[in-house]
């Protein structure tokens, strides 16, 4: 007797299958009423460096815990705010972030999030990394891969839209806790849906940075966009305040108090970082990047290296591409 008669063959797998992957969500919650959550809670396929990659995070942060200072993978990473406010800083920018957003940050993109003073916010972080298939496929993939690019790679969408994107998500969490031999598969399949899914949407996007702050400091994170854009350029304290208008010393007080560093260790720091980039990704010369990233000559590069990695720019390269990055020694004084 059929139990399901408005079921065909294929619908009654799905829903099998469904059945099956709401096993064990006993301690899941529903944010926004729209996407699970867990806290703690992680999907681990393969590791960074591998040619596919997944890495699924779902866990909250505290204001005690914020970076200092943006860093950079070289993979690729979306953000998913699930709580009421955080914001996010890439290349310099401030973005301002409410439950639901979505950050889509491509490889080498600087980048950190800051999270307000007071309660922990929730928050998805999914990394991933996927290899290179059949030149068709590949083609879509170089698509999906859009959504990535852009001044503003950050969605938020109306309630309907955002429930089908994270439906995907969901999704995923419930098959990744059927400990089945195909779990594997069935993560990277959904995946590519939920890309899919996004890249459709990506018209629909409702997003606008309305970040609330002072003149001043909305003045500062200006200043601190141009400096990564124009970071191959001579950039200096006198130079930043005839073009932003604002008097050097006012400037350099100011700064300080926004970013946490001073204006000369902000510049150095970024160029750095671009710098480490550079050394790991590419094949240019040592002294190619020093010029590339605005240092005047390879000794001072070299001394900046030392002093903000801690190694060589010779030593840091080799331990890049053998999976053992130092990270970046700050004196916040």
């Amino acid at each position: 007797m059929n139990m399901f008669p408005d079921l065909n063959v294929a619908g009654f797998l799905l829903f099998m299958e469904a059945r099956q992957d709401w096993r064990g969500m006993g301690d899941s919650i529903l944010i926004d009423n729209s996407l699970y959550y867990s806290q703690e809670y992680k999907i681990e396929i393969g590791n960074p460096g591998d040619d596919l990659f997944y890495f699924f995070d779902y866990d909250e942060r505290y204001y005690s815990i914020n970076m200092e200072f943006q860093h950079f993978h070289s993979f690729y990473e979306m953000y998913i705010l699930l709580d009421d406010q955080a914001g996010h800083i890439i290349d310099g920018t401030w973005y301002d972030l409410r439950c639901g957003d979505i950050v889509c940050l491509r490889p080498s993109l600087l980048h950190k999030t800051y999270y307000p003073e007071g309660k922990p916010c929730k928050r998805l972080i999914i990394q991933f990394a996927i290899p290179p298939g059949h030149s068709k496929l590949d083609s879509c993939m170089n698509t999906i891969y859009h959504v990535f690019e852009g001044g503003c790679p950050i969605y938020r969408f109306d309630e309907n839209t955002r429930k089908s994107v994270f439906e995907k998500l969901n999704a995923i969490y419930r098959v990744s806790q059927t400990g089945d031999e195909l779990m594997p598969l069935r993560v990277h399949s959904r995946f590519l849906e939920f890309l899919a899914v996004l890249y459709n949407n990506r018209n629909h996007n409702l997003y606008t940075n309305n970040a609330d702050f002072d003149n001043v400091t909305e003045k500062i994170y200006q200043i601190t966009t141009y400096i990564h854009s124009h970071i191959t350029e001579t950039l200096s304290l006198e130079s930043l305040s005839r073009d932003f208008f604002i008097s050097s010393f006012y400037l350099s007080h100011q700064f300080k108090r926004v970013t946490g560093f001073n204006l000369t260790q902000y510049i150095q720091m970024t160029r750095i970082r671009n710098a480490q980039n550079l050394l790991a990704s590419t094949d240019m010369t040592i002294s190619d990047i020093a010029f590339s990233c605005g240092f005047t000559s390879f000794s001072q590069f070299n001394r900046a290296f030392n002093k903000f990695v801690g190694a060589a720019p010779t030593v840091y390269r080799k331990q890049a591409r053998a999976g053992a990055v130092p990270t970046m020694s700050i004196d916040n004084t």
